[in-house]
């Protein structure tokens, strides 16, 4: 595997881990580190070994967004719709699409394009010590790489345009209650919840699994006639994979099945 000037990786059991390693800076984005994510999300995606990806913070940061003392000097004016379009919406681009679980660890804040990172997880593990921040409009930004597509679909219009206006933090507590996040652990117990429930998906069949997550997405903006004969087509693709056969037989015999995601 490649090594990272900003990130820690590892692959152990079919979980391929990418920690953000710059602690000093909460793990803030600057230009190395969105092209360091960029090239390990594609690594993910493209190894068959990769069955399920955790995406965690080092230190006592998930992300804190972009990294303003990376930005241009005072007086420079900042292209932020080419950082957006090279840096961001890419590594959000990747994360949706690919055809793997994602699993967020937000072991500390998450704040802006950080936020949204973690948001375009599929699944959110969050310790009960961090929080979610908004950030942007704290210097008169909107929220971006996808913010005002997450936002809505999970808080609900009002909430989310209270949220993105006056940057009062989120609790885990309270993610937890609005479905931003799918479970908390207290902060002693974070890391084993983490890893169990990604060792979980990576035992899992994950084909199938890839095929869950892209009809989901479509399923938001699709009719029910469309996800109806999608759902067809695919499930039939899932009916002839190795693992549907295995999970047949395994059930024939009571025992648990061996799925090898293919």
């Amino acid at each position: 595997m490649t090594s990272y000037e900003t990130l820690l990786t590892s692959l152990d059991g079919g979980v391929y881990t990418i920690t953000l390693n710059r602690p000093d800076s909460y793990n803030a984005a600057n230009e190395q580190l969105t092209t360091d994510l960029q090239h390990a999300l594609a690594y993910a995606r493209d190894t068959d070994d990769v069955r399920c990806v955790v995406l965690t913070g080092a230190g006592k940061a998930f992300c804190s967004g972009q990294d303003l003392k990376d930005a241009p000097k005072s007086g420079d004016k900042r292209d932020l719709r080419d950082s957006l379009n090279r840096r961001y919406n890419p590594i959000i681009r990747l994360m949706r699409q690919m055809p793997k679980p994602i699993i967020a660890g937000i072991n500390g804040v998450a704040a802006g394009a950080g936020l949204s990172l973690a948001l375009a997880a599929d699944v959110r593990v969050m310790s009960a010590s961090a929080k979610l921040v908004e950030a942007f409009i704290g210097i008169a930004l909107i929220p971006d790489s996808g913010a005002t597509w997450f936002y809505p679909r999970m808080m609900g219009y009002a909430k989310a345009f209270e949220f993105a206006t006056l940057n009062a933090p989120i609790s885990a507590e309270q993610a937890l209650e609005m479905g931003m996040v799918n479970s908390v652990a207290h902060p002693k117990a974070f890391a084993s919840a983490l890893q169990s429930l990604a060792s979980q998906y990576a035992q899992g069949p994950t084909q199938s699994y890839g095929f869950v997550k892209m009809l989901l997405q479509k399923g938001l903006t699709h009719s029910l006639d469309d996800m109806l004969e999608l759902e067809a087509e695919y499930q039939q693709k899932a009916g002839d994979s190795a693992d549907y056969r295995e999970g047949v037989q395994a059930f024939l015999e009571k025992r648990r099945p061996n799925f090898t995601g293919r």
